[in-house]
């Protein structure tokens, strides 16, 4: 029974709370963005465009799937200098066809009468009726295209038509051999070699190859397709490290093949020495390097190296170097507590500060060792920009906290003569260096950053000149948003976090509010609606009336021209009911309830105040409604009112306000005002079925983690709900009442109890745990509970709370325990 006793104290106090809430509201964030998992200031396109697909990224696979260069553009523009016809015709007939007009095509006999008028005038149709030879071709290829194209589907796996392709493939050879024209005889050739590869028969495709391709004079991007072919078919005859180097050397020379080059290059499995071993120039080498830098996302110093000794002036050491730069932000720098990102969000680190001290030893060595590169990039001065480096030195420095280093370095640089993005990234280091002097007692004047922080505005505002046009209108081009993610990082991680320093939560939250604000202008101007989960969980979580008042006093203060105003304008471009909804909420939760009557006035009569969803129920039941009015004696489950019962924010301030005068008049009946006043409140906690009056969000761990913010008191501890319960018993003489007093006190300090246990301990009765002893004991030592059996045993009361409350019948008469 001792066993029993304590596993019902478990059931009935912790995982009824745990589970008890029917419709779990998790405080939860959005999905992690894989362009916006760390904190990053160090754009990652610094050193151009050619490379992006390969910048770090360790949640995907690749930065970008999308070649830096159109395949189709480029054969169209091949196709348009021979013919001397427009390259966007022809990339209309090749590869923006319908399959209606593609039908025609295929029997196109060079009468241009007979297809539809959107092709009559195409200059590219023109050419093919004019020129037999090059119309003879372009049917061919045709005929080729449905063999090669065949769309590959677990659930309806269709074979190659291989005998098909064979066929084809020797028609190919036929026409190659009796092609005169060199540009037609090395596309008939690659149309063969392709043919072969996908029927498997690779001898013939490498030889196809060999005799045709590799020997061709014309200089076309076809000749790079044909080698990836090869690549593959020397891979299915069993030299895979040959194949990675092909694939390397397809990867260097077609940039709209470099991302297939790169995925079959680690498809081979092949390591970097066995592809090195057929390279023979310093350009192969480099390129193999680059290709293992960008597939490492551990250090990629060793390949850092080896590209710079063997291709000094190669743009791919600026591309890995930004790569390792990256590496290192995601490594040092730590979001804040208040603007998580990604990983960070979800899972704190509270992991063995001997570790990370060692790990971050580590990493710091790292960093020296690539400011070191850095510095020997600019001061050698082999590679075209060597201002990268002092660069990276520069803004390496400030990641260590070496801000004198770190400016010396940007001393050597002149802006107005770096290339745009060299420029750009220099602003943003200088800005991150000036902003660290952002503190209490500082003489350093904050409006110094004005400029660059104007300059970062016009910046993010050009990368977001289109709004959603509606809930599910989202957008796809995330990656590019650089100027986005790093404003709002530095208004977020850096300015947000240093006022919070200087004691202006007001001036903190305004920061992490401008630091949402991704649009010039906005179409849906709700406060709310416009701000990140991570700068709502501040706002509602983090401020008190006094920072609502000195956002108040901010408010009119946009007329300026400082960062103040910035700050300030960036508010004032949202609506009010939020605000003053929270603003009345934040006096709820410290009790002044006549001012909160004054902010809930200022919101909208058609204001629709929180209330969240209900999981488990119907459309016509889909929200959870509550009466902190109401009495109950347990906690779970929780008695939810319909929607017309329901007592809003407003109405729960009004009444609230309405029995504090009352108790103070009506002397003769003010426990009876101070038992209901404690009611209330008690319910607002997260264990009470009105716990939305106070807060945004209801989590399940609630009772396990720490108080932190000021409305905790109540959510989590029933401190002010037990005030007034024991003003209450201490007002009356009627043992009944007194009666139930002490019950909801005891509970009270139940919710106490709970906050100190260790509530992994639950999860596996674990009775070594001197938390959960002390859990189980401190239950069992309940004053209250004992001041309720003893005093009040023969009240009415006190047998309707033991019929009804199992953690009372179950422990009024606790046993000796081991």
């Amino acid at each position: 029974m001792k066993t029993f006793k304590k596993l019902s104290l478990i059931f009935s106090i912790f995982l009824l709370t745990f589970f008890g809430e029917i419709a779990v509201n998790l405080a939860c964030g959005g999905e992690i963005d894989p362009y916006d998992y760390y904190i990053t200031y160090f754009h990652n396109n610094v050193e151009g465009d050619e490379y992006a697909p390969f910048a770090y990224n360790q949640m995907v696979y690749l930065n970008s799937e999308t070649d830096v260069e159109s395949e189709s553009d480029i054969n169209s523009r091949e196709w348009a200098r021979y013919l001397s016809v427009k390259k966007d015709d022809v990339l209309k007939v090749m590869y923006k066809t319908d399959s209606a007009t593609n039908v025609k095509l295929i029997s196109f006999n060079g009468n241009v009468s007979q297809l539809p008028d959107s092709l009559q005038q195409n200059s590219f149709i023109q050419a093919l009726g004019k020129r037999k030879e090059s119309l003879k071709y372009y049917l061919f290829a045709k005929s080729c295209e449905p063999l090669a194209d065949v769309e590959f589907s677990l659930w309806d796996a269709k074979p190659r038509d291989t005998i098909t392709m064979e066929s084809k493939a020797k028609e190919g050879l036929k026409l190659t051999e009796d092609e005169k024209d060199d540009f037609l005889k090395l596309r008939y050739a690659y149309q063969a070699e392709r043919m072969f590869h996908f029927a498997g028969y690779h001898t013939e495709s490498k030889s196809t190859y060999d005799k045709y391709i590799k020997t061709s004079k014309v200089n076309s991007a076809v000749k790079g397709w044909a080698l990836a072919l090869y690549a593959g078919s020397t891979r299915r005859l069993g030299n895979p490290e040959e194949s990675a180097f092909l694939f390397s050397k397809v990867f260097a020379s077609n940039p709209e093949r470099r991302v297939q080059a790169y995925k079959n290059y680690y498809y081979t499995s092949s390591p970097v020495n066995g592809a090195l071993k057929y390279a023979k120039t310093n350009n192969e080498k480099a390129n193999i390097w680059a290709i293992n830098g960008f597939g490492n996302t551990d250090s990629g110093l060793e390949s850092l190296n080896k590209v710079y000794q063997y291709e000094p002036k190669s743009i791919l050491n600026g591309t890995l170097l930004v790569r390792e730069v990256n590496k290192l932000e995601q490594d040092l720098i730590e979001a804040n507590d208040i603007a998580k990102v990604g990983y960070n969000y979800y899972f704190s680190d509270n992991g063995n500060p001997k570790y990370k001290d060692s790990l971050k030893t580590v990493n710091l060595k790292r960093l020296n060792e690539i400011r070191n590169f850095a510095v020997k990039l600019a001061t050698e001065k082999k590679y075209p920009q060597p201002e990268l480096g002092t660069l990276t030195a520069a803004y390496l420095s400030w990641i260590e906290n070496k801000d004198f280093m770190a400016s010396n370095y940007l001393a050597i640089l002149k802006p107005d003569k770096l290339p745009e993005r060299l420029r750009d990234q220099y602003r943003i280091t200088d800005l991150l260096i000036k902003a660290k002097n952002i503190k209490k007692g500082n003489p350093f004047n904050e409006n110094d950053l004005l400029p660059t922080l104007k300059w970062l505005d016009e910046k993010r505002f050009a990368e977001n000149n289109t709004q959603p046009k509606g809930q599910y209108d989202y957008d796809t081009d995330e990656a590019e948003k650089r100027f986005s993610r790093t404003t709002r990082n530095f208004y977020q991680q850096i300015l947000a976090p240093a006022y919070l320093n200087m004691g202006d939560t007001a001036k903190a939250a305004l920061a992490m509010v401008k630091g949402d604000l991704v649009y010039k202008t906005l179409k849906e101007n709700s406060l709310f609606q416009n701000m990140s989960y991570q700068s709502i969980a501040f706002w509602q979580k983090n401020l008190s009336p006094k920072s609502m008042q000195g956002l108040a006093v901010y408010k009119t203060k946009s007329a300026g021209n400082d960062v103040t105003a910035v700050l300030a304008t960036a508010l004032n471009q949202l609506k009010n009911d939020d605000f003053y909804e929270l603003f009345g909420t934040t006096y709820l939760r410290t009790h002044q309830y006549d001012k909160a009557v004054q902010m809930f006035a200022k919101v909208s009569p058609a204001y629709k105040y929180f209330s969240p969803e209900n999981w488990y129920g119907s459309e016509s039941n889909s929200k959870l409604y509550a009466n902190p009015f109401i009495e109950t004696i347990n906690d779970y489950p929780k008695k939810y009112v319909t929607a017309k019962a329901s007592v809003s924010k407003k109405t729960f301030a009004a009444e609230m306000l309405r029995l504090q005068k009352l108790a103070v008049s009506d002397k003769k009946n003010a426990a009876l005002y101070y038992y209901k006043m404690a009611n209330a409140v008690y319910q607002t906690g997260y264990f009470g079925n009105s716990w939305f009056l106070i807060s945004y969000d209801w989590s399940s761990y609630d009772n396990g983690n720490p108080a932190r913010y000021v409305y905790d008191g109540d959510y989590k501890k029933a401190q002010t709900a037990k005030a007034w319960y024991l003003k209450a018993r201490a007002l009356s003489t009627n043992a009944d009442f007194k009666a139930k007093c002490t019950f909801m006190l005891a509970k009270c300090l139940q919710k106490q109890i709970i906050m100190n246990a260790n509530p992994l301990s639950f999860y596996y009765y674990d009775k070594k745990d001197v938390k959960w002893r002390n859990f189980i004991k401190a239950n069992y030592n309940n004053p209250y509970l004992k001041e309720l059996r003893f005093n009040y045993a023969k009240t009415p009361y006190y047998a309707v709370a033991a019929g009804e409350c199992s953690y009372l019948a179950d422990f009024i008469k606790p046993k000796t325990q081991n």
